[in-house]
C-alpha cells in the first residue's frame, strides 16, 4: 500500500468524524449557545447542503491547478473550519465554521480518488478508491460514540480541537507522502469492452464540462444518487424503526448503528475489490442485494435478531457500489475531476431526497418502517437505471497518439506499484 494512501485514509476520516460527530454533541452544543434543538440540527443541515455546494464549485475553481496542492489546501480549509468551531463564542461563529470545514468535503473525495486510483496499477484502482473511504468508512462506525465520549468527559469543544488536531496530521502526511504527479494523468481506464481509455485529463472548465455530454456520466450519477438516497433515506429514521418497531430501547441505538458502521467497512473492503474484477457486475449486485435487504428489513423490522443482521447487511450492500460508482463516472468522464466531484454532490442530493421522501411517508402515517418501503423503492430505480448503464456501451475513447503518448509518459514518471 503506498504511504500517500493512508494519508489520503487519515484525511477521509478526520472529514468523516467532523461530519458524524456532531450527532452526538448537539445537546451540549444548543445548551452552550442558548439555541433551540431545531437550530442546533442546523448545524448538520447546512453541513450537508455546503457539501453539495463545495463539491461542484471547489472542483471548478481549482480545475487547472496540480491535484496534490489542491488537496494540501482543502486538508486547510477544513483544518480553519473545525478550529473556528472548537473557538465559536457564537451559534453564528460555528454555523459558519461548519459551513468553511464542508466546503472540503466533496472535493476532497472526487479529486482525492483521482489521486489514490493514480497511486496504483489500473487493475487496482477500485481498491486504492476503497482503502481512501475506508478512513469515512471507520468515521461512521466511530464519530457519533467518539464525539459523545469526548464531549461527555472534556465537553463538545474538545472533540472539535481533536478533530482539528488529525486534519493537521493530514495535511503534513499528504504533503510528505502523495507524489506531485499523482492523479494527474494517467491511463489507467480498463481497456477494451465498453470502458474508455483515458486520455490526458481535461483541466479547463469548459474541457471538464464536456464530459457531461456523455449518457454513461448521467446513467451512473443517476444511479449514485438513487442508491445514496434510498439507503440514507432509510437510515436517517432507523433509530425509530429500532425502538418504535424493534423494540429496542434507546440505549441499544448506538451498538446497533455500530453494526451498520462495521457494516459499511466491510462492504467498501468487498466492493473495491469486486469492483476491479468486474465492476458493473459488482454495481448491479451490490444496488439489488441493498434493495432486497431494505424491503426484508421492513418486513421482520420487528424481530430483533433479524434487524441485527439485516442493519449490517443494509451498510454492507450500500457502501459496495461506492468505489465502483466513483470509479466509474471518472473512467468515462476521462479523468475529469468536475465528474468526481459531481459525484459526491449527486450523493447528498440523493441523501437528502431520500429523507424527505421517508419523512413524508411518515407523516403520510405508513408507521416507521416506511422509510425502509421508500428506500428500497429508489434504490429499485437505481438497478435499473445501473442495468441500462452496463448494457448501454459506449464507444471507447481514443484520443490522438500523441495524447496516449504523453499520457504513457506521464504515467511511467509517476511510476506504478
Amino acid at each position: 500500500m503506498p504511504a500517500g494512501l493512508v494519508a489520503l485514509a487519515l484525511g477521509g476520516f478526520g472529514i468523516g468524524l467532523t461530519e458524524f460527530l456532531i450527532a452526538g454533541l448537539l445537546p451540549q452544543v444548543a445548551s452552550s449557545f442558548a439555541v433551540s434543538e431545531a437550530a442546533a440540527g442546523r448545524l448538520i443541515s447546512g453541513y450537508a447542503l455546503s457539501v453539495a455546494v463545495g463539491a461542484v464549485a471547489l472542483t471548478a475553481a481549482t480545475a487547472r491547478l496540480p491535484r496534490k496542492e489542491v488537496l494540501v489546501g482543502l486538508v486547510a480549509l477544513f483544518v480553519i473550519g473545525n478550529l473556528l468551531s472548537a473557538v465559536a463564542t457564537g451559534y453564528q461563529v460555528m454555523m459558519l465554521g461548519r459551513i468553511v470545514a464542508a466546503l472540503c468535503h466533496g472535493s476532497f473525495f472526487g479529486i482525492g480518488s483521482l489521486v489514490a486510483r493514480g497511486l496504483v496499477a489500473p487493475e487496482k484502482k477500485s481498491r486504492a478508491v476503497a482503502v481512501m473511504f475506508g478512513g469515512l468508512t471507520l468515521a461512521n462506525v466511530l464519530g457519533v460514540p467518539f464525539g459523545a465520549l469526548v464531549g461527555e468527559r472534556w465537553g463538545w469543544r474538545a472533540a472539535f480541537w481533536a478533530v482539528t488536531a488529525i486534519g493537521v496530521l493530514a495535511l503534513a502526511g499528504i504533503a510528505a507522502l502523495v507524489p506531485g504527479a499523482a492523479g494527474q494523468a494517467r491511463p489507467d481506464a480498463v481497456r477494451g469492452g465498453s470502458e474508455p481509455i483515458a486520455p490526458v485529463p481535461p483541466s479547463g472548465l469548459r474541457a471538464q464540462l464536456r464530459a457531461f455530454r456523455s449518457w454513461q456520466v448521467w446513467l451512473t450519477l443517476t444511479a449514485t444518487a438513487l442508491g445514496y438516497g434510498g439507503m440514507f433515506g432509510a437510515f436517517t429514521y432507523i433509530a425509530y424503526t429500532f425502538t418504535e418497531v424493534g423494540g429496542f430501547s434507546s440505549s441499544d441505538v448506538a451498538w446497533l448503528l455500530m453494526v451498520y458502521g462495521v457494516g459499511l467497512v466491510v462492504g467498501n473492503i468487498v466492493g473495491g475489490r469486486a469492483a476491479d474484477r468486474d465492476r458493473d457486475r459488482t454495481l448491479v449486485l451490490a444496488l439489488l442485494g441493498l434493495a432486497v435487504t431494505l424491503a426484508v428489513f421492513g418486513l421482520l423490522a420487528e424481530s430483533a435478531v433479524a434487524s441485527v443482521v439485516l442493519v449490517f447487511l443494509m451498510g454492507v450492500f450500500g457502501f459496495a457500489s461506492v468505489p465502483g460508482m466513483i470509479t466509474r463516472v471518472t473512467d468515462h468522464a476521462h479523468g475529469a475531476a468536475l465528474a468526481a466531484g459531481a459525484n459526491v454532490s449527486a450523493s447528498n442530493i440523493g441523501n437528502a431526497l431520500g429523507a424527505w421522501l421517508g419523512g413524508l411517508a411518515i407523516t403520510a402515517g405508513l408507521g416507521h418502517t416506511a422509510p425502509l418501503h421508500v428506500g428500497s423503492a429508489l434504490v429499485l430505480i437505481a438497478f435499473v437505471v445501473m442495468v441500462v448503464a452496463a448494457r448501454r456501451p459506449e464507444r471507447p475513447y481514443r484520443g490522438p497518439a500523441t495524447e496516449r503518448e504523453g499520457c504513457r509518459a506521464v504515467s511511467v514518471s509517476a511510476g506504478r506499484t
